[in-house]
């Protein structure tokens, strides 16, 4: 089996060296490359077939958000965006142009090894409840006509499950409420994932709020 091939790009030397070298001391992840900017950080996911971006939100010549959008679009790498701030104005904007989550960069070791082989699986980094509110925060903040998106193609139950999974439950957690079997689960994840034409379960999030599926400040029972 062979490692999990990641590049870290951020305009900080010392961030990537620091991430660098405790990504580098797990026996399943290789990073193949650095990058200092945006630009870079497409180019090395061009050249290399990654299966993690960790890319910096804020970076000279091309931001994160637009290498972002770009990386999701041409590869099937998963972007994994890096901040300072756990409410930086541009971590909607980045779940939206097709990362698969976020880090604040003062991540716990533990935390970063775990996201990047979370999201290397193809799972979403969901688990925080920070993302949650950023995701209900910065959707709220758009007209709903902006941000409609057409539901109706998902069935009562896939509907259903789009609405627990935006409200941050586990497949197991859906189950035991539908009263289904997590195989049915999945099925009905990989359903809304398909129909939608979504990467995975953060952009599920973001369908949910933009479809009023789920709405910011409401309580849901």
């Amino acid at each position: 089996m062979r490692s999990l091939r990641v590049v870290i790009a951020d305009d900080q030397e010392l961030v990537r060296a620091g991430f660098g070298m405790i990504l580098e001391a797990q026996p399943d992840i290789e990073v193949v490359a650095e990058a200092g900017d945006g630009i870079e950080a497409v180019e090395a996911a061009r050249a290399h077939e990654l299966d993690v971006l960790l890319l910096d939100i804020r970076m000279p010549r091309m931001d994160g958000i637009e290498a972002a959008g770009i990386v999701s679009a041409e590869t099937a790498c998963r972007v994994l965006m890096l901040t300072t701030f756990d409410l930086d104005d541009y971590v909607f904007e980045a779940l939206r142009a097709g990362a698969s989550g976020f880090l604040l960069k003062d991540v716990r070791r533990d935390d970063l090894v775990h996201a990047v082989r979370v999201v290397a699986a193809g799972e979403s980094l969901l688990a925080p409840s920070v993302t949650r509110k950023l995701i209900a925060e910065f959707t709220s903040r758009f007209p709903a006509a902006k941000l409609a998106r057409e539901l109706d193609v998902l069935t009562v139950r896939e509907q259903e499950t789009l609405r627990m999974i935006a409200l941050g439950q586990s497949n197991a957690e859906i189950a035991a409420t539908m009263v289904l079997s997590e195989h049915t689960v999945k099925t009905h994840v990989s359903n809304i994932l398909t129909k939608l034409g979504l990467r995975d379960r953060v952009q599920a999030v973001i369908a949910a709020y933009e479809g009023r599926l789920v709405v910011p400040g409401r309580a849901h029972d």
